[in-house]
């Protein structure tokens, strides 16, 4: 028995390629540079390290040949396959080197995963159920700032709908909207006579109750002096949050409020100077739709696209002094 072991113990396999342990099998490496060859018998070999205990990351350099030996046939044609992509090891430490080219299908699913995305998140409000309309309207209109004054006079009017008509349906008759109130211009608007404005009709209904028809002839008068005053009705809308948009942090739609001091203060100053149907509570939705307040939840993709907007200098659109004292005078002698 002792002469039948001693030729095996005799051969030493240090010029051979040793099989290295690794948490995903063995493979064979070259353990000892050329011109260490003849150091290597002198190290003593470090105590084997159970697979179990080591970390994924790291292949163990300093394995027994003995222990290696016994699964050298079972495993080495399986881990040539792959020994390009894995981690190269060194006799005195571990390099990790990472593979620029896929070699697996496993591989290739890991790279292009990350690019696949889900469904955008967006506002509590806005579900998968709601009407396209008001989707794309809460994905590239609301909050973002207006500064032309047609389009301001358009949304304030919406505002001032919404105690009748819900968003998706205001959405859906915008075009009516549009035609029947002259592309929302105010100097038109504002010569609507009794009868103009009672044949505001859908399908033989008032577009909007006959208060509301009044109270929007009314504010377009009132926001021609406005304009003459300020130069712009936007420059009059966004000086009460100094021409720079509020930014909201609320994180669920329950936080949202009805209306706030800011609009408390416009809705008054408003109302003073004879805008009609402009409570609170139609001021702050006006304040909203506008981006004169950023309300979008921070969970939405579009509160950061709001913010990048409101940084974008722009200048709004003045209108001519001199016409805007024409189209005032017009209206009083037609009075």
């Amino acid at each position: 028995m002792s002469v039948a072991t001693k030729p095996k113990l005799s051969t030493k396999p240090v010029m051979e390629p040793r099989a290295i342990l690794g948490p995903a099998g063995n493979r064979v490496r070259v353990s000892v540079e050329p011109k260490r060859r003849t150091e290597a018998p002198k190290k003593p070999q470090r105590a084997k390290v159970p697979v179990s205990q080591s970390p994924p990351s790291v292949v163990q350099s300093n394995v027994s040949v003995d222990s290696s030996n016994s699964s050298d046939s079972s495993s080495s044609n399986s881990s040539f396959k792959t020994a390009s992509s894995r981690k190269t090891v060194k006799r005195n430490g571990v390099k990790q080197v990472k593979p620029k080219v896929a070699s697996t299908a496993d591989e290739a699913v890991t790279e292009i995963s990350p690019a696949i995305s889900g469904p955008l998140k967006r506002c509590d409000w806005i579900t998968p159920f709601s009407d396209p309309l008001y989707t794309s309207f809460h994905d590239e209109e609301w909050g973002v700032p207006v500064h032309d004054d047609r389009k301001l006079f358009e949304l304030l009017v919406f505002s001032q709908a919404l105690a009748e008509l819900s968003w998706p349906t205001i959405l859906n008759k915008r075009d009516i909207f549009r035609k029947l109130f002259d592309d929302f211009d105010p100097s038109s608007i504002a010569q609507f006579t009794e009868k103009k404005m009672l044949s505001l009709k859908i399908d033989g209904c008032l577009l909007l109750s006959e208060p509301k028809l009044r109270a929007i002839v009314e504010n377009a008068k009132v926001m021609l002096k406005v304009q003459q005053e300020f130069g712009s009705f936007s420059s009059y809308c966004w000086g009460f949050v100094n021409h720079k948009s509020l930014r909201n942090g609320f994180r669920y739609a329950r936080q949202v409020p009805v209306k706030t001091s800011k609009a408390e203060v416009m809705s008054k100053d408003m109302m003073r100077r004879g805008f009609r149907c402009v409570g609170p509570t139609v001021v702050y939705s006006f304040m909203q739709v506008t981006g004169i307040v950023n309300d979008h939840l921070v969970t939405c993709f579009r509160y950061q696209e709001c913010n990048a907007d409101a940084k974008k200098e722009i200048k709004p659109k003045t209108e001519g002094r001199e016409q805007l004292t024409k189209d005032v005078e017009n209206i009083s002698l037609s009075h």
